[in-house]
């Protein structure tokens, strides 16, 4: 199943209170469980003016339907290609 980054520009995320960022958690797994499990949040990095979303889903459309439905700004979703950490340049 493709993986996306949704980059999320929301000014003063860095900010936002953990009451704040719960709130936004149970919106997000509110329409996570409306629309099934095809599509699946894995985590978000949250810095100072953008949250940056790591999801699970067959296309980009059902993420940009996440967004639409959440209320969530979806700047940018881009498809994963390929992951490469440190271990890559091992022979």
């Amino acid at each position: 199943m493709p993986k996306f980054l949704i980059e999320r520009n929301i000014p003063g995320a860095g900010d936002l209170t953990p009451e704040q960022l719960q709130g936004i958690s149970q919106t997000s797994c509110g329409v996570l469980r409306q629309l099934g499990p095809e599509i699946q949040w894995v985590q978000s990095f949250v810095t100072a003016d953008k949250i940056t979303c790591v999801y699970i889903a067959p296309n980009e459309a059902l993420v940009r339907e996440h967004a639409s439905l959440g209320g969530f700004p979806a700047d940018a979703v881009l498809q994963v290609k390929t992951i490469i950490d440190p271990t890559t340049s091992e022979a």
